[in-house]
């Protein structure tokens, strides 16, 4: 199973991350609600460049507008971006237009049961669904997990269609395994949960929660197509 670790903010970050055996990380970057690992756009082009080879580079953002998103993965050079921002159908569809072939995951808020059919929703126009927590002001970033039960729910609802489903929330190394198991998710994404007291990536925290994921085989499988 494939292990995000999200919210690098310094070249120390980075490093602990790819040493740890992260597959992506995720560089927050145009926020609308309060983040500490938020970058400037400088800053998480600077960090793009130095991520090496087959490490996912992925845009984390909170802008509503298309042309916003795509410019500024332009920018720093993404691989994929990840629209975290509360916006509509129609900007994903448009994003995925400007997006020059970029992977685009769209997260989707676990905050009830009405979570399944708004992810039924957004599939058809990403590659992949991100179920995450949220508060008043957090879209992520909240250490706090949410119902598994709707996120399991969410999976065997995106399972014909082909579409993996990446789990956040209140992840850490201690219960990341039962995440797995409630779940089935094709990937896992941390960020808070592998942080020291002053919000620098801790070393041991991310390499035990790669570690875990990656001692799972991923229950995702691509649809079978009737002939």
């Amino acid at each position: 199973m494939r292990a995000k670790i999200c919210g690098i903010r310094s070249e120390a970050d980075l490093r602990t991350a790819i040493r740890a055996g992260a597959d992506a990380v995720g560089f927050i970057c145009g926020v609308t609600h309060f983040s500490e690992d938020a970058l400037e756009e400088e800053q998480a082009r600077r960090l793009s460049s130095l991520t090496p080879p087959f490490v996912d580079r992925i845009l984390v953002t909170h802008l509503v507008k298309p042309e916003s998103i795509a410019r500024l993965a332009d920018s720093i050079r993404a691989d994929t971006i990840q629209i975290h921002g509360l916006v509509t159908q129609d900007t994903v569809r448009r994003v995925r237009q400007l997006a020059r072939g970029r992977r685009i995951i769209k997260a989707v808020h676990v905050t009830g049961a009405d979570a399944v059919e708004a992810a039924c929703e957004t599939a058809a126009d990403c590659d992949a669904v991100l179920l995450d927590s949220r508060t008043t002001n957090r879209l992520g970033g909240t250490g706090l997990t949410h119902d598994w039960t709707i996120s399991a729910a969410i999976v065997r609802a995106l399972a014909d269609l082909g579409r993996p489903v990446i789990l956040a929330g209140g992840l850490t190394p201690a219960n990341v395994t039962a995440a797995i198991g409630a779940v089935a998710p094709y990937a896992v994404d941390v960020n808070s949960g592998v942080e020291t007291p002053t919000g620098d990536k801790d070393a041991a925290r991310c390499t035990a929660f790669a570690a875990a994921a990656h001692r799972v085989p991923t229950p995702f499988e691509l649809p079978v197509r009737q002939r």
